[in-house]
């Protein structure tokens, strides 16, 4: 059992402050699966096309993951959180020209930046929040962050489902989009400027230490060198797969729940927004039932049964087997909450110097997210449910990574 302490007493006001970003980007991240359906409706594109918001969501996860660990290591985590909030608002305010002209591609450039935003923010949160305290309680607090995160992801579905489905004139034009952006750029905005005003107690991350304990064993010395360059660390390597094929699996489920919903339920899509904010309620629920759990079982372990149990959901959801099936589709999100923080904190073990480095690797691995909702999407104009099957390739990437390759080993 972990008896290390959760965090220190001088560093609450800083976590407080960086866990609520973890809410706020949820709220983004997930109204754009709402969106989808929506540019279906008022675009007139396919499924596949309307996958293309995911492409420039994590498109920009892929192309941002690098220079905001620049930006981190040369000018610290504030800073970092600062300009994760300026691109965060400018894409809000974007959505109003996009509006004006009804333009898909004017809309896919404003996700793009907002996106742009949210990883910068995920690329510096992450290792920030691993700093506010000891390391042998990294994963818990990840964990703990990731929480709010699954709250947050609640409230998007809910105020996309209420603003853009909830009246019959705003589920056909782009007028609420733009409203409900435009005081999402206002709110991130005063958030940005509230934070500029927090001081941030000097900080030394807890992985980046020079000597760990773990690595004056003699197994360890013969299979693990911490000075090693990022590209020799296997774990983290395999790490940097398993979130790929982790946001893969999420970015797809996401993005076609609203339409499975529609189609094999048979529900108005206001209704199956409120069911996809259930769902996002079974992540929050996951992520704090896995912040204890760790307590008593190993993260990797933890990891191994989730993995495990979406395999099985996958399969029953592929089946369109009726309630049984859409009740499968609403538990992945219990499963999937515990994935991204548990892999992220894997991958950053033992890494020392080379840390935040590595934070912008993972954060980049969220590009997966771009790749299997467009494929879904194509498998999906036949039959929405066989398009379920997909994500069984991601965990069963996962169910390796837990089992066997998340152990710090260096390449030779």
């Amino acid at each position: 059992m972990n008896t290390a302490k959760f965090t220190e007493k001088k560093y609450i006001v800083v976590l407080s402050f960086v866990i609520s970003l973890f809410f706020f980007w949820a709220i983004a991240l997930t109204m754009g699966d709402v969106l989808n359906k929506h540019f279906q409706n008022v675009l007139n594109i396919s499924k596949s096309q309307s996958g293309l918001v995911q492409l420039s969501i994590f498109g920009a996860y892929a192309l941002m993951g690098i220079p905001a660990g620049l930006l981190m290591k040369k000018y610290g985590y504030k800073a970092g959180v600062l300009i994760g909030l300026s691109l965060f608002s400018l894409g809000a305010f974007l959505f109003i020209p996009a509006a004006n002209n009804a333009s898909f591609s004017f809309f896919r450039f404003a996700l793009f930046v907002l996106a742009m935003g949210m990883a910068t923010l995920e690329t510096v949160a992450h290792p920030f929040v691993a700093a506010l305290g000891d390391e042998q309680t990294s994963d818990q607090r990840v964990n703990f962050a990731q929480s709010f995160n699954g709250l947050g992801a609640i409230i998007g579905p809910l105020l996309g489902g209420f603003f853009i489905f909830g009246h019959s004139s705003a589920s056909h034009d782009l007028g609420s989009v733009k409203s409900l952006y435009t005081w999402i750029g206002i709110i991130i905005l005063v958030i940005a400027i509230a934070f500029s005003f927090i001081k941030v107690p000097d900080l030394k991350d807890p992985h980046a230490g020079e000597n760990h304990p773990e690595d004056n064993t003699a197994e360890s010395k013969a299979n693990y060198d911490p000075d090693a360059p990022l590209w020799r660390q296997k774990h983290f390597i395999f790490a940097v797969i398993a979130q790929f094929f982790n946001i893969a699996a999420q970015g797809g489920t996401w993005a076609f729940f609203i339409n499975y919903g529609v189609e094999k339920m048979h529900i108005p899509e206001t209704q199956a927004s409120y069911y996809f904010s259930l769902s996002m309620a079974m992540m929050m629920v996951g992520r704090f039932l896995g912040t204890f759990l760790m307590k008593y079982i190993a993260p990797n372990k933890l990891l191994a049964i989730a993995a495990g149990c979406n395999i099985i959901l996958c399969l029953i959801i592929s089946q369109s087997f009726g309630w049984v099936s859409f009740v499968s589709l609403i538990l992945l999100n219990l499963f999937l909450s515990v994935m991204y923080p548990t892999i992220f904190s894997l991958g950053l073990k033992r890494l020392g110097k080379n840390t935040q480095q590595a934070s912008s690797f993972l954060v980049m691995a969220m590009f997966g997210g771009a790749v299997f909702p467009p494929i879904m999407g194509h498998i999906a104009e036949t039959d929405i449910a066989h398009a379920y099957l997909l994500p069984i390739i991601c965990y069963l990437v996962i169910l390796a990574f837990a089992t066997k390759l998340y152990q710090p080993k260096t390449i030779r």
